[in-house]
């Protein structure tokens, strides 16, 4: 079950596990959303269920999942994000009887009696990182022999370093090919830290006032911050393109991916960017340490930290060697540790252990 509507970085990740699954002889049913994204564009040995979708307070939804479990009779139910679909997976593993398992790629804090319960419907729990496997344990108190950690993964083939992507780039966006292009591609939302850019910005310019920038994505708060970079003058320096489905393309044409999340699962945007060999400077929040290594594949710098991130930005920029150095050492470390098959197997390992548990229990 995949809620997210849009291809951000769990529904990619999604879509990678269900074709690499089918090639390791697994059938595959993906529930999402009518007129999702992820439905439109889910591989073709994947049979898609589009089943009206009204989020978290859908007190029917929990019902047609059911049902569809019922008919489908599936081995293993897997539930991909939160808005819901990792209640409402729970509700129906509990209803069914069929074994089932929820993947967490968010490092915020759940507890309670209902988290709790939720967690304790689900055979296993997959954590992105280290740093979520820590914080479920911690907060919502599953047992270590049910949590397991596998990293998300990049198309290494897709997000690559590409000849004549600047051009293109400084064309498409009117921007000056000659001039630094640095990049944060995230959700417009409070936690991804656009703030705190916006409060490094000025430090920056003191010394490269020609930087130009550009954030991707979309979310409630993008009109705030567009707001704020119209109010200070700064929208031929800053743009707002929107959320773009090929960032393949124009991550290879920027200097920098610049990612100051106060909290972070992990970070697909920086895995995509480490497979262009792009380098990455970034907050050490949550995850991020676990794929960024400080000095080596990017810079890391305090969460909340403006200063700190002006001065690493500014480092990068004075040091083209390092830039390089850093950049093909991300693009190394992405293809060598996060790659589609890693992820996969880990999956298929997962769900065959589980369904050999769940025979051995029928037995």
């Amino acid at each position: 079950m995949e809620a997210g509507r849009h291809l951000h970085g769990g529904a990619r990740q999604v879509l990678y596990l269900l074709a690499a699954l089918a090639e390791r002889g697994f059938d595959n049913v993906l529930a999402c959303p009518r007129g999702s994204a992820v439905a439109r564009e889910a591989p073709g040995n994947t049979r898609v269920v589009e089943l009206p979708w009204h989020g978290e307070a859908d007190l029917l939804a929990p019902w047609r999942l059911l049902r569809l479990v019922r008919a489908e009779r599936p081995a293993l139910l897997h539930a991909h994000s939160r808005r819901g679909a990792d209640w409402f997976t729970a509700l129906a593993a509990a209803a069914s009887g069929v074994p089932a398992v929820v993947s967490r790629r968010v490092d915020n804090a759940e507890s309670g009696p209902l988290v709790r319960w939720r967690y304790r419907r689900f055979d296993a729990v997959i954590a992105i990182s280290a740093a979520i496997e820590q914080r479920v344990a911690e907060t919502a108190g599953v047992a270590s022999h049910r949590l397991h950690l596998v990293h998300s993964a990049v198309d290494a083939a897709r997000y690559a370093p590409g000849g004549g992507a600047r051009d293109w780039l400084a064309a498409e966006f009117g921007l000056d090919a000659g001039a630094p292009i640095l990049a944060m591609v995230a959700q417009f939302i409070p936690r991804k830290g656009h703030n705190v850019l916006l409060a490094a910005l000025p430090h920056i310019w003191q010394r490269y006032p020609q930087v130009q920038w550009l954030l991707f994505g979309a979310g409630a708060a993008r009109a705030g911050i567009a707001a704020e970079v119209r109010a200070r003058g700064w929208e031929m320096r800053v743009h707002l393109p929107g959320f773009r489905t090929d960032m393949a393309r124009i991550l290879p044409g920027v200097d920098a991916v610049v990612h100051p999340a106060l909290t972070e699962g992990l970070g697909v945007a920086l895995l995509e960017a480490g497979a262009c060999g792009v380098p990455v400077i970034a907050a050490a929040a949550g995850g991020i340490p676990e794929v960024i290594i400080d000095g080596q594949t990017g810079l890391l710098v305090r969460p909340g930290d403006a200063e700190g991130l002006a001065e690493a930005v500014v480092q990068l920029l004075d040091a083209p060697p390092l830039a390089r150095r850093l950049g093909e050492a991300a693009r190394a470390r992405m293809m060598a540790e996060f790659s589609i098959a890693a992820m996969a197997d880990a999956h298929a390992r997962l769900y065959r252990q589980l369904l050999q548990r769940n025979v051995g229990r029928k037995d």
